[in-house]
């Protein structure tokens, strides 16, 4: 038992692997002799490793329920990768993708956003530590966005802005990167107040796979993946967490006062 549970254990630990890689990429950009084009490129294996590192995020709690193997030291390790891949990674990469120090109010701006990211992340990961150990749990909802669906809203954006340089070299460069640097900025300011807020989200896969409707939107999903490729995913990401956040608004708007429902973190952990 002791060998096999291992694996989740090689599986989290991947997952901060990823997470270091992601920073390593990420401080490539603007060095010497790198060129536009290249630094682009940078951007998008960066933004590419955070979502890596969702995966084996993913991959280690299936295995851990797989083998039984659940406990609390899966769950602090977790944690702990989760604060380098979904926080670290993703507000060192935010400050690589907004104004640079040709910029220095901005940038500082930017700098203080990525600082606030990072301290979100890490207060949602200790809320859900704390949650946990008093047997809070809910498998059909979130409450606030989950950490690595913010991760993924900051990687996709760019690995959108890596794959416009080399799948659309006519590009309009000068008109688009401001428009995703702005963005980048005031995005990663809107999620990282949604990872600490009481906005209720979806367990989205298990939403998804509860219904009848499964099978279209799944396939439909898929065709966009094909099409847009990394525009589709930028979508799901900063769609999830918009739409989450409306949904929120909404409620409120029409019953003020009435208590919406919550849930607790981000997955069930090994």
């Amino acid at each position: 038992m002791r060998k096999i549970v291992i694996l989740p254990t090689l599986l989290t630990l991947g997952n901060a692997v990823c997470g270091l890689a992601a920073i390593a990429y990420a401080g490539k950009i603007g060095k010497d002799g790198t060129t536009a084009s290249l630094n682009e490129h940078y951007l998008a294996i960066s933004g590419w490793l955070v979502l890596a590192a969702m995966v084996f995020d993913a991959m280690d709690g299936y295995f851990a329920r797989l083998f039984k193997a659940a406990g609390r030291f899966g769950a602090e390790l977790d944690s702990l990768c989760d604060a380098i891949s979904f926080g670290a990674a993703p507000a060192f990469l935010l400050l690589q993708l907004g104004p640079g120090w040709s910029q220095p109010h901005l940038h500082q701006a930017l700098a203080a956003v990525a600082a606030l990211y990072l301290m979100c992340t890490i207060l949602r990961l200790a809320r859900y530590n704390v949650e946990a150990a008093e047997g809070i749990s809910s498998g059909k909802r979130f409450r606030g966005l989950p950490s690595p669906a913010a991760a993924g809203c900051i990687a996709t954006l760019a690995i959108l802005r890596g794959s416009l340089a080399t799948r659309y070299p006519e590009w309009n460069r000068d008109a688009v990167v401001p428009a995703l640097e702005a963005w980048a900025a005031i995005g990663a300011f809107l999620v990282a107040l949604l990872m600490v807020s009481q906005v209720s989200y979806p367990h989205l896969t298990k939403s998804i796979l509860r219904r009848k409707t499964a099978t279209p939107l799944l396939l439909m999903s898929a065709i966009l993946l094909v099409l847009v490729h990394e525009a589709a995913l930028t979508l799901m990401f900063w769609g999830y967490a918009l739409v989450g956040f409306g949904q929120y608004l909404t409620a409120r708007v029409a019953a003020p006062g009435k208590d919406l429902p919550v849930g607790l973190d981000d997955r069930q952990r090994h």
